[in-house]
């Protein structure tokens, strides 16, 4: 299916930025998109429906006439309690690219196609993305091993060859892709947009604390814990952010450690993905789209030479 038509139009680069939590806020989303990218935000990064619905008031104002759609990402899980009154929003406000997690429901899928939507959904397994090509969504976000966040634990390869099999979708691709060689792998692999996470935190626009961003840059793949004790769900953290909040990464159980909200637990252990070591500066989105979109281009040429 490759990329459906509603989402080309400004699109530079086959790359979404990923919907991040307490990190992906209007800033980051407006200038992703106005270099020619994808950005997308969850729509409980604000704090009521009525805020959401300002985010995207906000975002449609600031985007340039030749930017690219951008997207937002709910949670379609019982304890959001937001979940109808958000989607009714995004509904309303007719928002271009909707990424579903922990649930793929019919209904939902229903409604965002009624106004013209597109409908991507995050998965870790293939039973999960039978669930989700049952349910009719457009996409298929592929989280494989070492992506930040909620990530799995198949091998990116083994994910795409299985998923493509019965799936005629949109493929995204996510798991430690950093650099625009990365971007045209999972191009090469399969896929038809690249999910990048870790990356964006690292610019300027991201809603991270500098902390946060000083500890991606300097952390690598061994800097990585997936440990489902802080969220009760398997997940990949900074393993220096653990040790500052006094929790020992080598002994973590085999559940929920009992930290209070989830969202105090986001704010001060952190999440990153095993690409981090790929990620050197903290440059605009701006900079990070136009060092990517060249990257690109060079490893296509590149493997262009090495066919003849």
């Amino acid at each position: 299916m490759a990329i459906p038509a509603s989402l080309q139009s400004g699109l530079k680069l086959p790359v979404i930025a990923s919907p991040m939590f307490l990190v992906s806020g209007p800033d980051l989303v407006v200038e992703a998109c106005n270099a020619g990218v994808i950005g997308t935000f969850p729509s409980l990064n604000q704090r009521t429906t009525e805020g959401y619905r300002e985010w995207l008031h906000e975002i449609k104002s600031r985007l340039k006439p030749d930017a690219a759609p951008f997207g937002v990402n709910h949670i379609i899980h019982p304890t959001n309690s937001r979940l109808m009154a958000d989607i009714m929003v995004s509904v309303e406000e007719k928002v271009p690219l909707i990424i579903t997690s922990l649930g793929a429901v019919r209904d939902v899928v229903d409604a965002v196609h009624g106004y013209g939507g597109v409908v991507f959904h995050d998965i870790a397994n293939v039973r999960h993305a039978r669930k989700a090509a049952e349910a009719g969504v457009d996409g298929l976000i592929l989280v494989a091993n070492g992506a930040g966040g909620h990530a799995g634990v198949v091998n990116p390869f083994a994910l795409i060859n299985e998923v493509r099999g019965f799936f005629d979708g949109t493929i995204i691709l996510a798991g430690c892709i950093s650099t625009g060689q990365d971007v045209a792998a999972a191009l090469m692999m399969g896929a038809d947009f690249a999910y990048m996470g870790t990356r964006f935190i690292a610019t300027t626009e991201s809603a991270a604390q500098p902390h946060y961003k000083e500890l991606i840059v300097q952390s690598g793949s061994a800097d990585i814990t997936y440990t489902p004790a802080v969220s009760g769900i398997p997940a990949n953290f900074l393993t220096p952010s653990l040790v500052e909040n006094k929790i020992d990464p080598k002994s973590l159980p085999e559940h929920k450690l009992d930290m209070g909200e989830e969202a105090k637990a986001w704010k001060t252990i952190w999440s990153a993905g095993q690409g981090s070591g790929a990620v050197h500066d903290v440059p605009t989105t701006a900079q990070l789209v136009a060092r990517l979109t060249d990257e690109f281009s060079q490893a296509c040429d590149k493997f262009d030479k090495k066919r003849l």
